[in-house]
């Protein structure tokens, strides 16, 4: 009886070992890596926030190497290849400081498009799934997002008009920005978030435009003096669109329980929860800035009639570019709008 008992054991054991060797290789690293630094908005309450929940969703297999800052080299631009390449695992970063390599995406960077960060990153996420499908091909794509409504920082004058602007040399994040800032009269100077504190330091740029939330981050309530937000009944200057994607070959590398994990923290929700958490750090981004005493104009909804106008061709020649590239731009931002019109209505409801 006690031979049969110790076969038995050994037996047992015998077929447990595949399960116990299958359960060791389905605990997996990720490296994430980004641009923003370790002490911002985004990479606390959005990129920790979402590692930490995939982490514990996935009863710890799931691990995270996080890596803020281009702690791994490269530079921003290079982020979404890296991700592409295998040279990480995950990057969250702007398609748009590709210049041209993403072009449909850039609707969502078109002057008064957005509305606000959550409803425009649902619309933008719905408008990848169905107009652009083929924009993200390489890499899994695990969320869509924009930031919050972009404000004009500046050292020496304020902004109140669209005049003001003529002589600024501006920072600007992508192409279409960079575009929409030349529209209106200023200089603009295309470069990463990273470099505003030096560029703003030595004079190489008046001021930059991003979102409140990120302006601790950079310290740009402590390098400029004047900033000009726009008042929501007149819309939204611009935002910037934002991709987090993961390597191909790394997600279908994953045990069908694990990428159920990272399914059920992707998509157009996830996309939505970015947006809110990002436009929620505006708050404490603008206190910052009052603060230090800086003084703060909100540019009524009849002057942003102004800057409407005058950035109008922004619009007209992403629609020609689109169509020159074999694209229905018309249709492309006809329907980013009405996906932005869509989700905004069901926040309401």
């Amino acid at each position: 009886m006690k031979r049969r008992t110790l076969l038995q054991s050994g037996a047992a054991v015998a077929l447990s070992a595949p399960a116990l060797s299958s359960f060791a290789q389905a605990q997996v690293t990720l490296k994430f890596h980004t641009f923003m630094a370790p002490q911002s908005n985004v990479w606390l309450n959005m990129h920790k926030a979402w590692m930490d929940k995939v982490e514990k969703e996935s009863a710890g297999r799931i691990k995270f190497e996080a890596y803020p800052a281009m702690q791994l080299g490269g530079t921003p631009a290079q982020l979404y290849d890296q991700a592409k390449d295998g040279v990480v695992d995950i990057t969250w970063t702007l398609p748009g400081t590709t210049t041209g390599r993403f072009p449909r995406v850039e609707v969502f960077e078109l002057p008064f498009i957005m509305t606000n960060a959550e409803a425009t990153s649902r619309a933008y996420w719905e408008y990848v799934q169905t107009m652009a499908p083929d924009e993200f091909k390489d890499v899994q794509l695990l969320a869509l997002q924009v930031h919050g409504p972009g404000v004009i920082h500046t050292a020496d004058r304020p902004v109140k008009s669209v005049d003001d602007l003529k002589g600024l040399k501006l920072r600007g994040p992508t192409r279409q920005v960079t575009k929409l800032l030349a529209s209106l009269g200023a200089t603009p100077v295309g470069m990463p978030l990273p470099s505003i504190p030096d560029a703003l330091s030595k004079g190489t740029i008046n001021g930059a435009v991003i979102p409140w939330e990120v302006v601790p981050s950079v310290k740009v309530q402590e390098l400029t003096k004047f900033h000009a937000e726009f008042d929501p009944a007149g819309g939204s200057l611009y935002t910037t669109a934002f991709v987090m994607s993961m390597n191909k070959a790394k997600y279908n590398s994953l045990p069908p329980d694990l990428k159920k994990v990272i399914d059920n923290n992707s998509g157009i929700n996830t996309s939505g929860w970015l947006g809110k958490t990002q436009q929620a750090g505006d708050a404490a981004g603008r206190k910052t800035a009052t603060d230090r005493g800086n003084q703060i104009f909100t540019v009524s909804a009849a002057e942003s009639q102004n800057f409407r106008r005058k950035s109008r061709a922004i619009e007209l020649e992403w629609v020609e570019d689109m169509n020159k590239r074999g694209f229905d731009g018309r249709k492309l931002l006809d329907t980013a709008k009405a996906l932005i019109e869509k989700h905004t209505k069901a926040q309401k409801s």
